[in-house]
């Protein structure tokens, strides 16, 4: 099979494991006893339905719908994929939802209706107001999509915007007004080619000239040509909004003299030869996904005085909606606004214009895999995970309603706003980013010793397509090779290496006997273990340098792995740490894996081990030293031996933020901690956790995984000379792929290649 083949294989895995969909319903409240269960329905509930019956408003102070949008669809324009319909248009809609959730922790119900008749859809979601704070309509074809948001706007008195046409104008408008301002041009006097006259083209002249473009100088294309006064073809009141009056008949007779051209068409649509025809320090915005209207090189390559976006990511300046959307929508339900209005469109576009223009943050650029990034022609649009977008533009937006009178409650204070928008913030999207831009960075040879597990097959397959790694299979050639074809993996690109076969193996068993000959192995025990033993194979491949990292453990227990590398790969004191995400936190558990009982010293190390690797990947670490005791409420040696460690940090690393012995609640809640605790040397909750034995870390990790919902990453095995990274038995190939992340950027630190 293709990779094309392997890809659909993965997205519909992705789709379908371990439970099938994207999105969950969770309960916000307890209902474990008698006395929840009358609260949470009868009696209980009737008190709410009481002050709502009586005084309407209230609906957002005793339910969900305050923080709750509802993502309709009648799938009749489903991405590149046309009038699929409602049912196939739903992981999309579930797709969307959980950009609502993770960029500005909004809930979502995706409603996907059957009903191509505009006005039953309308009447079908007109009805739907009291579920909701707010309505984003997707995927509805032109000129359709125009007439039904018209409508709902108008019979609703919650915000409803079409993401396809609003939220495209809106990030095309952020973009426009810098690149104006990079090429010294004036939009009242720009001339503006829209290139597609569907729901994208039609809003972003709507609300460009809003923006101050005027009427006389845009021109609207269509596969007919230019929408001019008097056409007959394909028109519709919509384009005839912008039929203009002039000669030009052709996209050539457009382009020619053009200042800014938008395409909101298809790939290939713009040649070299449009490109020279445009006026001088042009701006073209080339959106069609995934082929642009025309690439950036072959754009530059005919001129040198222009300045460019794309929809792609792997160009500079992308226009891309989740700058957008969800944050627009975060402002509008923080005040309740009645809609979002040309006015707030606005505002956020110049929101995202004016951010683009301060200095990035250092872990911006880093996840985006550049030194740095500064206001210019390759950076004139914020970057989709830059985390300041959640405090410029919901901001923007509640001041905007509430100048224009959307809004039915006050802006909050804006120091208490910014508080509360910056504990949204989901930093787990941006560490992950990083990690995996620091490995396409300088790629790396990675042995996989379960050579002939599937998943490990498909992780190493996802691992060469996304430009991480080198893979290197060991394993029966023969099986490996049949798996691959089962699972529709090409074998190009993955190195296989079959022990049995393998050139090299005299060499590696005499370097193990050498290593074990005097701890009771014989040669031909070394012998034994180089042809069948895959994993002490692996390990030798790392320690003569034939690999730079190791990834495995997805069938086999964690000692199984761990122990062949301790005894083969050179070693400071090892530990394992899990990355958690709970909720919109990010914390680092250790030791979670190899530890048993570490002394006092041993856990002093693994904190300075911890605060190298938390700080590596961008963060501060603030430290707490965990017990059951707090500073000395207990005299038991258990308590006593985590004082001893903090005691030796604080003499030792004074700069270090590091404090115990303390109990966990304490450690990760600021409040209590400067209550109870005001001497304590922690600024804040703490990251990083570290327990007084492998007992209470394992037990943490996993009760917080399997009952907290918290998503992990790891363990992370800290203190190997060469990358080692264990995940796992039963892990996914998404776990194989970004802990093959971590070891090659492991990897690259050792040889001072990801410094920054």
């Amino acid at each position: 099979m293709s990779s094309q083949d392997s890809f659909r294989a993965d997205a519909l895995r992705y789709h379908s494991q371990p439970r099938p969909g994207k999105v969950e319903v969770e309960p916000t409240k307890s209902c474990a006893t008698q006395g929840d269960l009358s609260l949470a329905y009868t009696p209980g509930v009737a008190e709410p339905v009481r002050a709502i019956h009586a005084d309407p408003p209230t609906a957002y102070d005793y339910t969900s719908r305050a923080n709750l949008v509802g993502v309709i669809t009648n799938g009749t324009a489903v991405l590149g994929l046309g009038d699929v319909g409602p049912l196939a248009a739903k992981p999309v809609m579930e797709g969307k939802a959980v950009l609502f959730k993770r960029f500005a922790h909004i809930d979502v119900f995706d409603l996907e209706v059957s009903a191509e008749d505009p006005d039953t859809f309308i009447d079908t979601v007109a009805r739907l107001e009291p579920t909701f704070g707010g309505i984003n309509l997707e995927d509805i074809a032109a000129p359709h999509c125009f007439r039904i948001e018209e409508e709902l706007k108008a019979r609703m008195d919650i915000p409803v915007f079409h993401d396809d046409q609003h939220g495209t104008a809106i990030i095309i408008a952020a973009g426009l007004i810098n690149a104006l301002e990079l090429q010294g041009k004036d939009i009242a006097t720009t001339r503006i080619v829209c290139i597609g006259a569907g729901s994208a083209g039609i809003a972003t002249l709507r609300l460009l000239l809003a923006l101050g473009a005027r009427r006389e100088n845009l021109l609207l294309a269509d596969q007919h040509g230019v929408v001019h006064a008097g056409r007959e073809a394909d028109m519709d009141r919509y384009k005839a909004e912008f039929a203009a009056d002039t000669p030009a008949r052709t996209l050539e007779d457009a382009l020619t003299g053009a200042d800014v051209v938008i395409g909101v068409s298809v790939g290939g649509v713009l040649q070299p030869r449009h490109i020279e025809a445009l006026a001088p320090r042009p701006i073209v915005f080339a959106l069609a996904n995934p082929d642009p209207e025309i690439l950036p090189e072959e754009a530059r390559a005919v001129r040198d005085d222009l300045i460019m976006a794309t929809g792609r990511s792997d160009y500079p300046n992308q226009v891309n909606n989740v700058l957008g959307f969800p944050f627009i929508f975060r402002g509008a339900l923080d005040i309740r606004a009645r809609e979002i209005n040309t006015e707030m469109q606005l505002a956020a576009a110049r929101a995202l214009a004016a951010l683009a223009r301060e200095p990035v943050p250092d872990e911006v650029a880093q996840a985006y895999d550049v030194d740095r990034l500064t206001f210019g022609p390759d950076y004139f649009i914020p970057k989709p995970l830059d985390p300041r977008l959640i405090q410029w533009v919901p901001p923007a937006v509640a001041r905007a309603a509430t100048e224009t009178g959307a809004a039915t409650v006050a802006v909050p204070e804006s120091t208490e706003y910014a508080a509360q928008l910056e504990g949204l913030l989901d930093r787990s999207m941006l560490v992950m980013r990083k990690v995996m831009r620091r490995a396409h960075r300088a790629p790396k040879r990675v042995v996989y010793p379960e050579g002939e597990n599937r998943t490990i097959l498909r992780a190493a397959d996802a691992v060469r397509e996304d430009g991480l790694a080198v893979p290197v299979l060991v394993g029966r050639e023969r099986i490996i090779r049949e798996r691959l074809a089962e699972e529709g993996v090409a074998a190009e690109g993955l190195e296989i290496i079959d022990p049995a076969g393998f050139a090299g193996i005299e060499d590696y068993i005499a370097d193990l006997h050498t290593l074990r000959g005097r701890k009771g192995m014989s040669l031909r025990d070394a012998r034994r273990a180089m042809r069948i033993d895959p994993f002490r194979f692996a390990a030798m491949m790392m320690r003569r340098g034939d690999a730079d990292a190791l990834v495995g453990g997805v069938e086999n227990h964690y000692a199984t792995l761990l122990r062949p590398s301790l005894q083969i790969i050179p070693h400071r004191r090892v530990f394992g740490m899990h990355m958690l995400f709970v909720g919109e936190r990010i914390y680092f558990l250790g030791d979670t894996t190899v530890n048993i009982d570490p002394s006092a010293e041993e856990l002093a190390r693994m904190a300075v081990e911890a605060e190298g690797l938390v700080r590596h990947l961008g963060m501060e670490p603030r430290i707490a030293m965990l017990s059951f005791s707090n500073f000395g409420t207990s005299r038991s040696p258990r308590a006593q031996k985590v004082r001893d460690a903090v005691a030796l940090l604080h003499e030792e690393h004074p700069d270090m933020e590091v404090e115990g012995e303390m109990q966990a609640d304490a450690a990760v809640e600021p409040d209590l901690l400067a209550g109870l605790f005001p001497f304590s040397k922690l600024s804040r909750g703490a990251n990083v956790l570290l327990f007084p034995d492998l007992d209470a870390g394992n037990a943490a990790y996993k009760l917080l995984m399997h009952l907290g919902r918290a998503q992990a990453v790891g363990p992370i095995l800290v203190g190997m000379e060469k990358p080692v990274q264990i995940v796992e038995w039963g892990a996914s190939a998404t776990d194989v792929v970004n802990m093959s992340a971590f070891a090659v950027q492991e990897a690259q630190q050792a040889t001072g290649e990801n410094a920054k």
